[in-house]
């Protein structure tokens, strides 16, 4: 009889152990945020993004998820948002609180120069 209870007991741990590790396992989204071409979409997020000291390209990107950058080099001057809500990462936390709504044009007249940004999300 000890060695049927045994079994059903490390049966049973086995089990939960396997449910455990398929929860944490699939539990994180899956984000497929990709660069895209830019060419001729107004549908897509588009980042007009430098490094310092250097001159700025139009990054774009398609499907909900999260990029990130360099926390020390980079800096955005304008998001366009296209079909998509958009926020960035900088100064620690994801901003504006509210995302930026679709069709919109983001950008920053008191820092003429941008501001730094280490990531870009899209939800």
């Amino acid at each position: 009889m000890k060695r049927i209870a045994k079994r059903a007991v490390l049966a049973a741990l086995a089990s939960i152990a396997v449910t455990a590790s398929l929860t944490i396992a699939t539990s994180t989204p899956a984000y497929a945020i990709n660069e895209v071409p830019c060419a001729g979409r107004d549908d897509l997020v588009r980042a007009t993004i430098h490094a310092t000291h250097s001159s700025s390209n139009d990054y774009c990107y398609a499907n909900a998820g999260e990029d990130y950058y360099d926390l020390s080099l980079w800096w955005v001057t304008r998001i366009s948002t296209g079909n998509n809500r958009v926020q960035w990462y900088g100064d620690g936390r994801w901003q504006p609180a509210q995302p930026i709504p679709k069709y919109t044009t983001f950008t920053w007249p008191n820092h003429p120069g941008g501001v730094r940004i280490a990531g870009i999300r899209i939800l």
